[in-house]
């Protein structure tokens, strides 16, 4: 069940969204291959830990990799990912691994990808391994605000 916290900020916000229940899965593209759709259209959102313990969120296409040196041109700051431990607590309601993209909600950073910005949707998990949430990027950005920049590779 999502947590409650995620579907009150966007009935309070007014953004159209769609849950989207799937088989368990762990992993972005398990997710994006279990609700049939593009991998690219799969928000990943990764955890990052600046040098000064700072922790940030990425948001990537499901299939890509955060680009550190980009993140670290961005934020004037030596980065790596984060191991669970750092930021576990800071996901009341959510499972382990499902966290979704919505760092503003936990007073994290957040930083997206320019190319999930080329398609009108996303989807992202929503909390649990087996909902997702599928809404239009504009609404995401909109609720969000991120920095927008060019953030992945391949891999």
């Amino acid at each position: 069940m999502l947590p409650r916290h995620i579907t009150d900020l966007l009935e309070k916000e007014k953004v159209p969204y769609e849950v989207l229940t799937h088989e368990r899965a762990y992993t972005a593209q398990g997710v994006a291959a279990a609700l049939h759709v593009s991998g690219r259209d799969f928000a990943k959102p990764v955890i990052l830990k600046t040098a000064d313990a700072r922790l940030v969120m990425a948001v990537i296409p499901g299939p890509r990799h955060v680009d550190l040196k980009a993140l670290e041109g961005l934020l004037g700051a030596r980065v790596e990912l984060a191991r669970e431990a750092d930021f576990v607590h800071l996901f009341p309601g959510c499972e382990l691994g499902a966290e979704p993209p919505l760092g503003n909600v936990y007073e994290l950073p957040v930083y997206v990808d320019e190319s999930l910005r080329k398609d009108p949707e996303i989807v992202f998990n929503a909390g649990t391994h087996s909902e997702a949430i599928r809404m239009r990027y504009a609404d995401f950005e909109r609720l969000v605000r991120p920095v927008v920049a060019a953030l992945s590779s391949a891999s």
